[in-house]
């Protein structure tokens, strides 16, 4: 009998771990799942993004000897790796993950220096699940990767936003030579529109880089990127960066998209505060001024200030220089190729909300045509639409109010 009664015993606790050992994988196949983290190295930040099934209630703290930042994801497994990407960021040494318990996805950034982080919950958008979005800045810039760790404390450090921003004033030009800003549409998160094998914010950045090289080699002109690699920049700080180099002008380099993939051609746009010059300017203007959702900002963070300057009696002065710049860059357009439409369209770009830098925007070609697409892929192609930018940018300047320079 005392054997018996020994053995059901035994089957018993047996049967109760078997019963927490099946409660909890139920649960964990029942959790919500992290889908995927990647990661974008900008010159003064880097980005970590999380795709989450579900909004998260995430927990983070910080942990020292050695430097390490934690977050935790309750209700969360896991669907993916940690990205190898990560291991050549200048803030991070490495990215971990793991299952911290059946039930909850640990993240683990091993840190190179002191930073702040800033947390950003971003809803779905076409195109991307919740996302939970870490963005790393170095407590001291002037130490960007150095090896130094922080202060060891057992306490949890709560997330800390990156230094206030002043409102940017224009640099102060030592001589006359004409400052030409370069932005590149897209980056990181926001791949821009796509075909069969191309990426707009790839096309965009080659195309850039080829007009910088351009404009560099002339005598008074002088070319700033916006962004110089494959990460995020909002529409916002990409005119804040170029007012900041004190630009005189302002290019915006994309590639168009249409679900009719016959549509083909060059296009050439300027802002407009009064509506669309057409139902097709209007929608490219949408879809680019949906490019912060995409890459990852909280609109409401917004402000209205540079809307307000718009009023100002500047953007008529503005707008007069505008119209024969973007007049002559659709010109040398023309030369190499189709056009989408044979006059300058007009629309409510937030890229070009600068009232002060006159700002055209150019879509290159329709990377959602096979042909066009192979030629945005084509070196020599992309030459040709840096050189017909220049030609046409020259031209303007020489019959500008803004050419102060010798242009050979």
């Amino acid at each position: 009998m005392a054997k018996g009664r020994i053995f059901l015993k035994l089957v018993s606790r047996l049967s109760g771990v078997g019963l927490l050992m099946a409660t909890l994988m139920l649960q964990a196949a029942e959790a919500a799942r992290l889908n995927d983290i990647r990661v974008w190295h900008a010159p003064d930040h880097t980005r970590i993004v999380m795709d989450l099934d579900r909004a998260p209630q995430f927990k983070h703290f910080y942990l020292a000897d050695p430097a390490r930042f934690v977050v935790d994801l309750p209700g969360f497994g896991l669907s993916t790796r940690a990205p190898e990407k990560a291991k050549s960021g200048p803030y991070l040494k490495g990215i971990r993950i793991g299952q911290q318990n059946p039930t909850t996805a640990r993240i683990v950034l091993d840190l190179k220096v002191n930073v702040k982080i800033k947390t950003l919950l971003l809803a779905p958008v076409p195109g991307f699940q919740h996302r939970l979005v870490l963005d790393i800045y170095p407590k001291n810039p002037l130490q960007k990767g150095a090896s130094s760790q922080p202060r060891a404390t057992s306490k949890n450090i709560p997330l800390t936003s990156p230094p206030s921003k002043t409102r940017p004033q224009p640099a102060k030009k030592v001589d006359n030579t004409i400052i030409i800003a370069i932005d590149a549409g897209h980056g990181g998160e926001d791949s821009g529109a796509r075909g069969r094998r191309t990426k707009e914010k790839d096309v965009a950045l080659q195309i850039a880089k080829r007009l910088q090289k351009k404009i560099d080699a002339q005598t008074g002109l002088k070319a700033i990127l916006t962004r110089k690699g494959d990460y995020f920049i909002s529409l916002r700080n990409r005119t804040r960066v170029a007012r900041e180099a004190g630009a005189d002008l302002f290019i915006s380099i994309h590639a168009d998209a249409f679900k009719n993939n016959q549509a083909r051609g060059s296009s050439v746009y300027r802002l407009s505060l009064r509506g669309a010059s057409s139902e097709n300017a209007r929608l490219l203007a949408d879809k680019e001024n949906s490019a912060d959702l995409a890459g990852g900002v909280n609109i409401s963070e917004r402000d209205d200030t540079l809307a307000k300057i718009l009023l100002d009696m500047q953007w008529d002065a503005t707008k007069n220089e505008i119209i024969p710049f973007a007049d002559e860059v659709l010109k040398e357009l023309k030369k190499i190729g189709k056009v989408h439409s044979p006059s300058v369209e007009k629309a409510g770009f937030v890229v070009l909300k600068s009232p002060d830098i006159p700002s055209i925007l150019v879509e290159t070609a329709y990377i959602t045509n096979r042909t066009e697409e192979k030629l945005l892929r084509s070196a020599s192609h992309q030459e040709k639409l840096a050189n017909a930018i220049l030609i046409g940018t020259k031209n303007y300047l020489k019959g500008s109010s803004y050419h102060t320079a010798t242009l050979k």
